[in-house]
């Protein structure tokens, strides 16, 4: 087996498939990369047995039958790669279990390890298939996976849910202390349900970019598997479980609604949780005619105090808040204002866009 590629070539693919290879690995095989020559193309995959993504790259071998398969060790090969200058032409040639990478004077030796031992990409079963624009799937995961749950013993938590119904697709993730909705019109005669696990939604978030061509979707009961153009495709395991609710949780008639200028409410939040507790993080929220004071102190009695001028005419309310919460909520608000709508000092806070309910954050309160 041998092939012969430019480096500028090879390392974006490399840094792609890289993300998904663990640095502590449990069997050999699995810190390695399967690299495959066929047709005059370079094929490229990694894995961690739950999240794969492959990619394909043109070779110009000549018509010579250079064909074979090995697997890499991923990291190294990267490194080897990315330590060299950009024009260099890398040459790799298998013989004996071991691989001779050349570029210039340079000269690399790495041990193989067989292409048959590495984890086969699983075949999806009477799969649904549906296509979305890249920029506008990027977009619906952004707002939303800030909210999944890291190691949590509610394991369906640990997912974001993609769901097909009604017209409409939407993303939802939550942690059991707040949550947020993304969604698009849809039109598709496909119904869908699959939760997608942490890694694969922010391993797809790297591959995603902001060209609205046409991606394709398609999942079976057990996985997913995301084509982002003919020469890159992810695969991931799906997680099998019961997602909570979530339209259930939304807060139905709020009756308290606040709209403010969302970066000055943004720095506003960040200033009062500077003093805030250190573990929870809490801000005390006080409304009043055509003004919200936020509030965060503690222990040590330091204390911060800021006033938001806001458009509100209604009851005064006072309600804590876990701020970092509030912030990672606002971050994804990608309009001028932001609406806050609240119910009584116990009930959650409704985030949305101003004159756009397509995207829906809901922070529980918490008892300062």
């Amino acid at each position: 087996m041998y092939f012969e590629i430019q480096r500028k070539e090879l390392l974006t693919p490399l840094k792609m498939i890289i993300g998904v290879v663990e640095q502590r690995q449990t069997l050999p095989i699995m810190a390695n990369c399967l690299c495959r020559v066929k047709d005059n193309a370079l094929h490229l995959t990694a894995t961690d047995a739950e999240v794969e993504i492959a990619c394909r790259l043109s070779l110009e071998m000549g018509g010579i039958d250079n064909d074979g398969e090995t697997t890499l060790p991923a990291r190294k090969f990267f490194d080897i790669c990315k330590s060299l200058p950009d024009s260099a032409l890398i040459k790799v040639s298998i013989d004996d279990n071991i691989a001779t990478i050349k570029a210039g004077k340079s000269k690399f030796k790495l041990q193989t390890l067989p292409a048959e031992d590495f984890p086969e990409t699983p075949e999806l079963v009477e799969p649904t298939e549906f296509q979305i624009s890249g920029q506008q799937f990027k977009n619906l995961l952004s707002k939303t996976s800030f909210c999944i749950a890291v190691n949590d013993v509610r394991y369906y938590l640990t997912g974001l849910l993609l769901e097909i119904a009604d017209g409409k697709i939407s993303l939802v993730g939550t942690d059991g202390h707040r949550m947020a909705v993304a969604q698009h019109d849809f039109d598709s005669q496909q119904t869908a349900q699959v939760i997608i696990p942490r890694k694969a939604v922010l391993e797809l978030l790297k591959l995603l970019t902001d060209n609205e061509a046409e991606i394709i979707v398609t999942s079976d009961q057990n996985h997913i598997r995301i084509q982002l153009n003919d020469a890159l495709v992810m695969t991931s395991k799906l997680i099998d479980g019961q997602f909570p609710d979530w339209q259930n949780v939304v807060p139905a008639s709020p009756d308290k609604i606040i709209l403010v200028d969302t970066q000055k409410l943004k720095q506003s939040i960040a200033r009062a949780v500077i003093l805030s507790n250190e573990k929870y993080k809490g801000v005390r929220l006080s409304l009043t005619t055509g003004f919200l004071n936020l509030n965060g102190k503690n222990a040590y009695q330091e204390e911060a105090e800021e006033v938001v001028e806001i458009e509100y005419n209604g009851e005064d309310l006072e309600i804590g808040f876990n701020g970092a919460y509030l912030l990672d909520a606002i971050n994804v608000v990608s309009t001028g204002m932001v609406q806050l709508a609240f119910g009584d000092s116990n009930s959650s806070c409704l985030i949305t866009e101003e004159d756009n309910d397509d995207c829906k954050l809901v922070v529980m309160p918490m008892r300062l």
